[in-house]
């Protein structure tokens, strides 16, 4: 095949293994992928534009959260287009032009796509034996068994979320139901997702846009990180912790934090999800001092009106 750096117009994975760093870089499409691409190279220097047809950048993230990343990325320089579709791309010599349907061009080195992710089903015979396929991803039940009860199916190719840690668990839930060991069946409603940019992005459960759409009466509280001794400490104070906790039962519904050591932080809530815990579990729960996972706590105390440290 061609050279990813001969190429114009590229996947995330030929992104990812370019010789030379463009001057400029134009990236379609805002989610996980787009925007922890958008992170690296604009680090490096390149002179970044992202480009979103949703109203905000990580799209699937709590508002609160993306609108807090578009700031931050916006001081770093980073050209945030959303709201926008692509109408089309044209190449010209070494060059490429992005048309948004609004009529706003924009020339740069190289365009990456970054929406969505297709599974890898094409050519390997899944149709001569009658693997069911459904809009592009292999048919599983909760076991992660095809149509064919001798045939599983994991990971990407199975469908979303595209996350390795979500592949790994159904791995595991695949072999062990092969081997006769009744597994658990695989469950998507308590998975945390994670955004690798700086600063890190994390979150799991409902967001609060969903939470009230689905008619839940909710407690929200919030704390930022720069209200923690451990965050002046370490010299890297951006981002917040907001929790989503039902007023009625006090159960969490979602836990989202843009900020240092984001991807770690989020495992206390994945877990106090996983048994039901409620604020009251959270707020009497004594974390260490001083810690970055505090803000847990302080976000709870906040959804509660009992906030001391803000």
């Amino acid at each position: 095949g061609m050279e990813p750096d001969g190429k114009l117009i590229l996947s995330s994975k030929e992104a990812m293994s370019l010789k030379k760093q463009p001057k400029s870089m134009v990236i379609i499409g805002a989610g996980a992928i787009g925007v922890e691409f958008c992170h690296f190279y604009q680090t490096f220097g390149t002179d970044v534009t992202l480009i979103e047809a949703l109203p905000n950048i990580l799209p699937a993230e709590d508002e609160d959260i993306s609108l807090e990343l578009t700031k931050i990325f916006r001081k770093r320089n980073i050209n945030i287009l959303s709201n926008k579709m692509v109408d089309k791309i044209e190449k010209i010599r070494s060059k490429v032009k992005v048309i948004l349907k609004t009529g706003e061009i924009i020339e740069s080195e190289k365009v990456l796509i970054a929406v969505g992710v297709k599974g890898n089903i094409e050519n390997i015979g899944l149709k001569n034996i009658g693997i069911k396929i459904k809009n592009d991803w292999i048919k599983v039940n909760e076991f992660m068994q095809t149509n064919h009860p001798n045939i599983y199916a994991i990971g990407d190719v199975s469908g979303p979320p595209w996350l390795a840690h979500v592949a790994s668990a159904e791995g595991v839930i695949a072999v062990e139901h092969l081997s006769g060991l009744n597994p658990d069946p695989m469950q998507y409603n308590n998975i945390p997702g994670c955004t690798y940019c700086h600063p890190e992005v994390a979150s799991v459960g409902l967001t609060e846009q969903k939470a009230i759409k689905e008619g839940y009466e909710i407690k929200v509280g919030k704390f930022p990180f720069r209200g923690l001794g451990k965050s002046a400490a370490v010299g890297d104070t951006d981002g917040f912790v907001k929790i989503i906790y039902d007023a009625k039962y006090g159960e969490m519904l979602g836990c989202h934090i843009i900020g240092s050591e984001a991807t770690n932080l989020i495992t206390e809530a994945v877990i106090a999800r996983k048994l039901e815990t409620t604020h009251y579990e959270v707020l009497k729960t004594i974390h260490p001092h001083p810690t970055l996972s505090e803000a847990i706590m302080e976000a709870t105390a906040d959804a509660l009106d009992e906030a001391i440290h803000i």
